[in-house]
């Protein structure tokens, strides 16, 4: 769908970007971290780590074998065919880049919410939620399966759409700096946590998504944009113990299990106590 020359740089925008906003938002945890705990410091954040960052490791090499020319392939395909809905309606420029970028992102935030209605789905996306650490590693836990499913998903989106390539190459790489800030254990200001929150997703907001309380679980489903969790009534402002007392992680699945990474890639394929299994 795409050929190599294109592939290339794309690719390499793409990693560079990535170590900038993983190594600038390691740093800033480090300096002003928002939550210290055992699973945040020492032995267990190195074994966490070393886990999370296989993870993204492993889902990269798959889903270049797979997909190999990704979501930027996908739009170069339909482009060549002049295929999708912006296209025939005469949607482009920034115009339809803007529209573009903001239905992928809904398009995701669905992709989300259907992770955690359907049982299938959901086995495979426990994984990212078993994580009991709350930082820019979990932004990139998230099991190989999941990384396929999304690409696919993603793929069909931005061909049924005609989105412009380079709105496709600039949401991936928000998306991917987003699914890291909105994770990170950094310290922000509440007044100006309040208003970042009323346009991107912060890490304040998002960890009450991560709360082992099913009822917090089911909101704020965002990564990058907040509006769609506040249009269809998910959003929660924060949760019911505070910031500071909020339970992180999955009831049933350990601390050490979260950090094994044998474990997390086998627990799509294993069952767990009743209080585990996410009710539908």
């Amino acid at each position: 769908m795409m050929g190599e020359g294109a592939a290339f740089p794309e690719a390499w925008i793409r990693g560079a970007v990535f170590l900038a906003v993983f190594g600038s938002l390691a740093v800033l945890e480090l300096w002003s971290p928002r939550l210290e705990r055992d699973e945040l410091r020492g032995a267990l954040k190195s074994r966490r780590w070393f886990t999370n960052i296989s993870m993204v490791v492993l889902s990269s090499l798959v889903l270049r074998i797979i997909f190999p020319a990704a979501a930027v392939g996908a739009a170069l395909w339909a482009e060549a065919r002049g295929w999708g809905v912006l296209r025939l309606a005469g949607l482009d420029g920034i115009v339809g880049g803007v529209i573009a970028f903001v239905m992928l992102d809904f398009a995701v935030w669905l992709e989300h919410v259907a992770s955690h209605k359907i049982p299938l789905l959901w086995r495979i996306h426990r994984m990212h939620h078993a994580d009991t650490g709350f930082d820019v590693t979990t932004g990139l836990r998230f099991h190989p399966l999941e990384i396929v499913l999304s690409m696919f998903w993603k793929a069909v989106v931005v061909v049924a759409l005609g989105a412009p390539v380079l709105a496709v190459l600039i949401f991936e790489i928000v998306l991917n700096a987003g699914s890291m800030f909105s994770h990170s254990n950094l310290r922000i200001d509440k007044r100006i946590d309040r208003w970042l929150r009323r346009v991107i997703v912060t890490p304040d907001m998002h960890r009450v998504h991560h709360s082992t309380d099913l009822t917090e679980t089911d909101s704020n489903y965002g990564f990058n944009l907040s509006l769609w969790d506040r249009l269809f009534k998910t959003y929660v402002s924060q949760p019911k113990k505070g910031h500071d007392g909020i339970a992180i992680g999955l009831s049933g699945y350990s601390a050490s299990e979260a950090a094994r990474l044998g474990r997390s890639l086998a627990l799509p394929f294993v069952s767990r106590p009743s209080a585990y299994v996410r009710r539908s």
